[in-house]
Parts: structure tokens; sequence; C-alpha cells
């Protein structure tokens, strides 16, 4: 017979789980205990339960395995919910571990107990309380596997503390080996013959499409067919934006040049299409024909129900298409390219623009020339997301993380930490509004503790500066906005980390430099010039992209 906290750690070592993210409380110190002796799994302590679910997302994000966090009963528990939902809305493979009390006997009455998985249901694939320590190598096992199932996201289960103190003859079961099924040849016949009888097709790459490695079928599909493409936030770097045929990334909701390329095509290919994601596009009776292309049927809503949907894998669905199709030579796409070409004209001189504080396009431009080309950028949520989706160039995928899901503040640096953990050989940077940073800045210990390589650039205006364009943008006045932030650098250098403030756009230039190239965490505190947000991104770019 075996303590169940033991098995629950053999199961998690079958699952392949190299890290738990957390803060463990009273109620998990049987499975700490369990954790201690494993030779498979470390333990990262954060320093706050929200950090820790940030890590397990991103760590899904890249490697497609399920992350792991463990957090407390209670106040533990609810501190898991933000990145509960980042998970599950962002399609990131996840388990959260929470304690409970003793279900069977308890004498603390109702003492921190919340009903967890109830308040877990709504924004998990799957949540479970074990109530016996026989069944927790099945549930462990069906939790990983939901996670993992397209569409990935958020798992839970509660651990007791008096199951996790039985004893069990079970064992771990082991992960089966599965694929995703492959199109149907009709589906892909269909979509084919509507691509060869259209005028101008375009390609919509999604938040699907980054998850299942794409990038091969498709610029194989590109190449073939010369068929342009876009990409929505989450879609970014699937293949090298530098391409020829690249139009651009749905970053506004509408009105900027990519917007004006969809609309001149009558035919588009949406790839890993994801509900979560603003559309670049909205449908309309007798518009364009729309052809989906995801592991999952299409959810329908009033501006989206696609003509034609190829169901299966989606680099194998795209494979299929290009074996299949022969291009037609009659095919336009001047009138897109001639849209790119307006965005790149118009975004050159603003991101030559040196002021100081720093005007957000030059900063774009600044972390791009620093960045080598498998360089990741993590950023945290604000308006400057709009300025990186639209003017960072991505070459590879999963190289600039942003999350156009939730949206949440505070994910920037936890993201930024595990990037580095994964990829200890590339240089990672975290873009973080001041806002947002101080969601999560505690995490800057931990960063240190585990020795960690990373930038993270603070973008100071003093203010919430994406609530502060809209507010512009709706005619409200400029009101309850603004705050005070600490000394960026002394803050860093408590932590023991490397202080940096940029004094220009060329100082900016040598600091982007130093920091990659210097071992440790560094923070530099970057002064930025939002003042004209709201006429180049509202007012002109719809303007100038409505002229032609």
């Amino acid at each position: 017979m075996k303590k169940a906290s033991d098995l629950f750690i053999e199961c998690l070592e079958e699952e392949g789980v190299e890290y738990i993210f957390g803060v463990p409380g009273e109620e998990n110190l049987d499975f700490l205990d369990s954790l201690s002796r494993s030779t498979k799994i470390k333990l990262i302590l954060t320093r706050h339960e929200q950090g820790a679910g940030f890590m397990a997302a991103t760590y899904g994000r890249h490697t497609g395995k399920t992350g792991v966090c463990l957090a407390t009963l209670g106040p533990g528990a609810t501190n898991f919910v933000t990145a509960a939902a980042y998970a599950q809305l962002g399609g990131m493979p996840m388990m959260m571990i929470t304690g409970q009390k003793p279900i069977k006997k308890s004498k603390q009455g109702r003492f921190q107990i919340l009903d967890v998985c109830s308040m877990m249901s709504p924004i998990t694939k799957y949540t479970h309380q074990m109530a016996s320590s026989d069944n927790i190598p099945s549930r462990v096992r069906e939790a990983f596997r939901l996670a993992e199932e397209e569409k990935p996201g958020a798992v839970h289960i509660e651990l007791p503390e008096d199951i996790a103190d039985e004893h069990t003859d079970s064992t771990p079961l082991k992960r089966s080996h599965s694929r995703r099924p492959n199109a149907d040849v009709k589906s892909i016949r269909e979509a084919v013959k509507a691509l060869e009888n259209a005028k101008s097709p375009v390609l919509v790459i999604g938040a699907g499409a980054n998850r299942t490695m794409t990038s091969r079928m498709l610029l194989q599909f590109i190449e073939k067919t010369g068929i342009p493409f876009l990409t929505t936030q989450l879609g970014k770097g699937v293949i090298d934006e530098r391409h020829p045929k690249f139009l651009g990334c749905a970053a506004l909701s509408a009105g900027d040049f990519v917007h004006r390329a969809v609309e001149a095509s009558d035919c588009i290919v949406n790839l890993g299409h994801d509900v979560i994601e603003k559309p670049p596009f909205f449908m309309k009776q007798g518009g364009p024909t729309v052809i989906h292309v995801s592991s999952k049927t299409a959810e329908v809503d009033p501006v989206y129900f696609p003509d034609i949907e190829v169901i299966g894998d989606i680099a194998n669905a795209v494979w299929q298409m290009k074996e299949d199709i022969v291009p037609n030579g009659g095919w336009r796409f001047d009138h897109m390219l001639a849209f790119r070409k307006a965005e790149v004209d118009h975004t050159a001189p603003l991101a030559a623009d040196t002021r100081f504080p720093i005007f957000p396009p030059h900063l774009v431009q600044s972390i791009r020339d620093a960045m080598p080309d498998d360089g990741i950028i993590c950023l945290d949520n604000g308006v400057y997301k709009i300025w990186f989706a639209r003017g960072y160039t991505a070459c590879k995928p999963n190289t600039v993380l942003l999350d156009n899901a939730l949206a949440t503040m505070g994910a920037g640096l936890p993201s930024a930490m595990m990037s580095a953990m994964v990829y200890p050989d590339r240089k990672v940077m975290a873009i973080c509004g001041d806002g947002g940073f101080m969601m999560n800045s505690q995490e800057m210990e931990t960063a240190v503790r585990l020795g960690l390589n990373l930038t993270v650039l603070i973008l100071n205006d003093s203010s919430y500066g994406m609530i502060r364009w809209k507010q512009a943008n709706m005619g409200f006045k400029d009101w309850g906005l603004t705050y005070g932030n600490p000394d960026f650098v002394k803050y860093a250098e408590s932590y023991g980390a490397h202080g940096h403030r940029v004094e220009s756009a060329a100082h900016l230039k040598e600091l982007l430099a130093h920091t990659r190239d210097t071992p440790g965490v560094h923070l530099i505190d970057c002064p930025v010039d939002y003042s004209e947000n709201d006429q180049i991104l509202n007012i002109d770019i719809k303007k100038l992209s409505k002229e032609l």
C-alpha cells in the first residue's frame, strides 16, 4: 500500500511533469512532502499564486504539455482564478492542484472553506474533488487528456488533506498515444474548388494554427499558390512576417490597412479561427466565401457563419489542399499588397521619430532591431500591445507572446520568466506597462532566485494608458487614471536585479544591447510618449486606409 500523495506525484511523473509552480499551504503539506522526494519534478516557489498560474500556462503554450501549479485552499485557490481564465481562453494546457480541509471529518467548521470546484467550473475544462485515493490515477490521466486536447485549456483537481494521507494499492496509468484525425477528402475538394474559382483569395492565420505548428505546411501552400496572408494577434509568427505575401496583423478592431485588404477579398480561408479573438472581418449575407479550417467545427455567431468547413488536423488539411490545388492564373493580389505597402510607408517615418520620452513606433523598431530572430518578447496588457502587434515583425512561432484572449494585466513578467526557463539559450524580454508590471512585480524576486537571464522593459507613463486612450477616443475628459510609481531602478536593485533608466532614444538602443548580452535579470525604466495614440490609431490610420 502506498500513501496517496506519493501516488499523486508518481502520476504527475508518469505524465512527464518537469515543474510545479506555486505557493503551498497547510493543506498541501502531505503533497509537498511527497514532492520533496521526487527526482523528476522541481518545485518552483513563487511569491503569488497568480504568478505561478501564469508560469504554468506559458509552459503549456510553449511546449504543448500541461503546466502544473499548486495552491492551498480558500485564498490560495481564489488567487488562481485569473490564471485559470488566462489559460482557458488562451488555449494553454494547465493543471491547478489545490488543497482542502479533510472532507470526512473536520474540526474547524467552515474556516477558509469555499466550494472551489464550483468556482472553477465555468473557467476550466474539468474540475474534480478527490474523494478516494483509489481514483487518483484515472482522475489525473483524464485531467491531462482534457487539458491537452483541442482546444487546450485549464483543469483543476482538489486534493483534501485526509485523502492525501490515505493509503492505496492503485498505480499510475500510462499516457495514451493519439493523433488528431485528418480532414475529409470531400471537404478538401470543396474548399479547393472555391479557392480556384475565386478572384482574390486571402488566408487569415489565427490562434489555433499557432498551437498546432502549421508553419511548414502553410509556407509550402503560400509558396505554391502565392495567396497572401494576414494574422490575428494570436497567429503572429506562424509564417515569417518578412515574407513578401504578408499583409499585416489585425491589431485594431476595424479600419486599419489590413482590414481593407480583407475587404478586397472574395474568398477568405480562416485557419485556426477562435471566437475569443476579435475577428479581423465580419461576415454578411452575400459577402465573400468563408472557408473554416480548424480541428473543431465553427462556433456560429451573428458575424461568423462559414460556408465551407474543413475539420481535422490543420497542418494536414493545408497539405491536402496544397496537393490538390491548381493555382488560378487570374487571381489578383496587387490591390491587397498595395494596402500592406501603404501601412509600411506610414509606419516608417513614425518608427524613425527619436523624440524623448520614447515614441511607441520607435520603441517597437528599436526592440525588433535588438532582438535576434528567435528572441522571445512577452507582452503584458496595455495600449503598447497594439503597436507591437502591428509593427513588430515576428520571424518564428511563439516569439511574440501577447494575450489577446483574456488580455489580463500582470502576466508579462511571469510569462517571460517561463520562456527563459524553457529556452535558456534564447533572448527573452518582458514588455510591461507600469500598471501591469506592478500587479506581479514581486516575481522579480523569483526570477533573481532562479538565476534567470531576462530583460524587463517597463513603459512608464504613470497611468493606465490603454483606458486613457479609450477615454480620449470616446470624448470623455482625462480623469481617474493617473498614479505615482516607485523608483523602478532602485526597486529592481532591491531584489538583486540590475536597474537601468532610459535617457534618450540613442540610450535606449544601448541599454537594449547591453541587457540582451549581459547575464542576469535586468529592468529598464523607459519613459514613453503616448500623446499621439488617439490621433494615429483612431484617426490617421482609418483616414489613410479609407482613401486608398
